[in-house]
């Protein structure tokens, strides 16, 4: 009999964005004199006691006496942090619908904001565990339940220990308070959360980094919003692209590495390139990037890339022919848009397709030399194997021949198998 897995998620800096004490005494000091170096110092407590340099007891208490707050200032940080839920926790909401009953929220934050921020990605309430405040009858926030475990040191040791859970235990966080379980022999694995800050006390004690949860799901082979993690997606940046380029590919959490030429090491595993104006690539190393899937260029490519080979390899190729500094972003996001949902508007070389993403169902797709035939063996495959066709569209040019298709079924390694097969297929690859 198969053990059940139970999934204990942090909430500060992990499902959230930010540190919620943090954000509240952001509100609650907003006309206080000394407001930066309060905030200073809340934020100091804070950072010892996640890097396991000060115990949580004493950080809370100093925090909680600096912070001034009340009922007012409570409602106003649960509508901040519902806008501050890490994106790749938003995007897999899916997820936690269909496994509420194995995931925990267990924070030594409070539960009068973490309540309202989970409860919309459908979190039992009663898998809620967390402080509670203690406020005077006119709301002002004076102090917090000193009996709750999680107030006390190694409290998410003591508090699991007493839940007697049992099956498999997997922690998900970015502080010490998170590696405690794995140190006690609690949870099986420990994955440190780094989506948001990256702890290197933390990081190599980990059983595993996970730089976003799509990054969780993968490894254990979990249902997710998309089919590969983004932070295993590698986008080389070769010579002086504007910094705010790199941050736009950064931010959608892509694997970056900025380079001045593109060295050997990185020919097999590279996905992305996005090039300076003036750089090339030679002939030789692109016929070997075989994950090549686009390349940006800050610039126009006609004489400094091999546009009949990309198109030949699926290799979709942005460039700017205006050359233009104000849109350094014009090219990222051109890259971005194509990775994500397959769109290649504006491409130098690929038939132009822009289509939006299609709720509840999957995306494939199909680049293929433009023979005739292709589409009817693309199709037999999905009737082959019982598979509803959602939407799908076509463009060609003349060499190739590129192909999305949504389905709205479950499907099986042996239809990704089937379509590459197809004789004059060039790539696949499942988007979602």
């Amino acid at each position: 009999m198969n053990q059940k897995n139970y999934y204990i998620i942090d909430f500060d800096s992990t499902f959230t964005q930010v540190e919620a004490l943090d954000e509240l005494a952001r509100i609650s000091l907003k006309k206080h004199p000394d407001k930066e170096a309060i905030f200073q110092k809340i934020e100091e407590y804070t950072n010892l006691s996640m890097e396991g340099k000060l115990s949580f007891s004493e950080s809370l208490a100093q925090r909680v006496k600096l912070l001034e707050a009340n009922e007012d200032h409570l409602k106003q940080l649960i509508t901040r942090l519902k806008k501050k839920v890490s994106a790749s926790f938003s995007r897999n909401a899916a997820f936690f619908k269909a496994h509420a009953d194995e995931v925990l929220i267990i924070s030594g934050g409070f539960k009068e904001f973490i309540t309202p921020v989970v409860s919309q990605y459908h979190i039992k309430k009663e898998n809620i565990y967390a402080n509670t405040f203690v406020t005077t009858g006119d709301g002002n926030i004076i102090d917090y339940d000193h009996a709750n475990p999680l107030s006390e040191e190694g409290g998410k040791v003591k508090l699991v220990s007493q839940m007697n859970l049992e099956g498999n235990l997997y922690g998900i966080g970015d502080g010490y308070s998170d590696f405690q379980l794995r140190e006690s022999g609690l949870i099986k694995k420990f994955y440190a959360f780094t989506e948001n800050i990256s702890r290197a006390s933390i990081v190599e004690k980990a059983d595993h980094v996970t730089p976003s949860f799509d990054e969780f799901l993968y490894v254990n082979n979990l249902p997710r919003a998309i089919s590969y993690p983004k932070n295993r997606i590698l986008c080389l940046v070769i010579g002086d692209a504007p910094t705010e380029s790199l941050e736009m590919l950064k931010r959608d959490g892509f694997s970056i590495r900025h380079k001045a030429t593109f060295e050997e090491k990185y020919v097999a595993d590279v996905h992305m390139m996005l090039l300076a104006d003036g750089e090339k690539i030679e002939a030789e190393k692109l016929e070997r990037a075989l994950k090549l899937k686009t390349i940006g260029y800050l610039g126009s490519a006609k004489t400094k890339l091999d546009i009949t080979a990309c198109t030949q390899k699926g290799i979709v190729v942005f460039d700017d022919l205006k050359q233009n500094p104000r849109h350094a972003n014009f090219i990222p996001k051109r890259m971005i848009d194509f990775m994500n949902t397959g769109t290649t508007y504006l491409s130098n070389n690929f038939p132009n397709l822009q289509l939006p993403r299609i709720d509840k169902s999957h995306r494939l797709i199909h680049i293929h030399k433009n023979v005739p035939g292709i589409m009817a063996q693309v199709n037999t495959v999905f009737a082959n194997h019982d598979i509803n066709i959602v939407g799908q569209f076509l463009m060609t040019n003349s060499v190739i021949g590129y192909v999305i298709t949504d389905i709205n079924a479950q499907y099986d390694d042996q239809v990704f198998k089937s379509l590459k097969k197809i004789e004059h297929t060039i790539k696949f690859r499942v988007l979602y």
